[in-house]
């Protein structure tokens, strides 16, 4: 009787020391291999804007495995870039799939433009030709939202 106790408390024993390693090693997840890819973008806050790489998974996919799927690539970034002196910018993407840029009432002879990209010396910006839509205390410019990066400026020429 004490031998088949012991058996027991060893099987019990034996099980929950698995189920702790497994519990600690993720379960049946395999991170066998990993990679480091490029990617990046610049973020803009104000007047102050950086830009950087960051290391993320592989573009392309989706990566599946059983219930779960991972799906690869560059994230876009949609932003307004702060001209000193300009009425305050906002970009906003909509649950419509558009981007709505806006600023505040009065904003004579202010214009806006695009770029997509900031990392460019001298970097094309376009204009966005008004008339621009108002709700009588802001103006604001609807589009679909762009694939990839897009930045926003208010121009007074």
């Amino acid at each position: 009787m004490k031998t088949k106790i012991l058996v027991a408390a060893m099987a019990v024993q034996m099980a929950l020391t698995s189920y702790t390693a497994l519990a600690q090693s993720g379960g049946g997840f395999d991170l066998s291999w990993s990679k480091v890819a490029g990617g990046g973008g610049t973020s803009t806050g104000g007047v102050y804007a950086v830009s950087g790489t960051v290391g993320q998974h592989d573009a392309g996919g989706p990566m599946t495995n059983g219930q779960y799927s991972v799906l690869g690539g560059f994230w876009g970034v949609i932003a307004a870039v702060q001209t000193p002196g300009a009425p305050l910018l906002s970009v906003m993407r909509t649950g419509t799939n558009t981007v709505v840029v806006s600023w505040p009432l009065p904003a004579s002879g202010w214009k806006l433009q695009a770029t997509t990209n900031l990392l460019i010396t001298g970097s094309v910006w376009t204009e966005i030709p008004p008339p621009y839509s108002t709700d009588a205390t802001s103006l604001y410019f609807v589009e679909p939202t762009p694939t990839g990066s897009k930045f926003y400026r208010l121009h007074k020429p």
